[in-house]
């Protein structure tokens, strides 16, 4: 069985009204996951909160660092946790 872990992490940058959100909703449901993204106010930063196998959660951020084509990411803080399924599916949230 697959280690289950809890993922927050914060990506900064160029990464509000590029898709990024969409991107990264995209994503985390292609790989089973489940949280939410949204974007920070007052930062140019998106938060996602995801968890779901600990593997598919480093899938994920590697992909994060990449980003949507008119991205710039500059930083990722990444904080892990114990799983808590407490998510049903994976949203965008405003």
């Amino acid at each position: 069985m697959p280690e289950l872990a809890y993922l927050t992490a914060t990506v900064h940058g160029h990464v509000q009204g590029v898709y990024y959100r969409a991107f990264t909703s995209r994503l985390a449901k292609s790989l089973g996951l489940r949280g939410y993204v949204r974007n920070l106010p007052k930062m140019n930063a998106v938060e996602i909160h995801a968890e779901g196998p600990k593997e598919k959660l480093e899938e994920l951020i590697s992909q994060l660092e990449v980003g949507p084509p008119e991205s710039v990411v500059e930083q990722i803080d990444i904080d892990w946790s114990a799983f808590t399924g407490q998510f049903s599916n994976f949203e965008t949230r405003y």
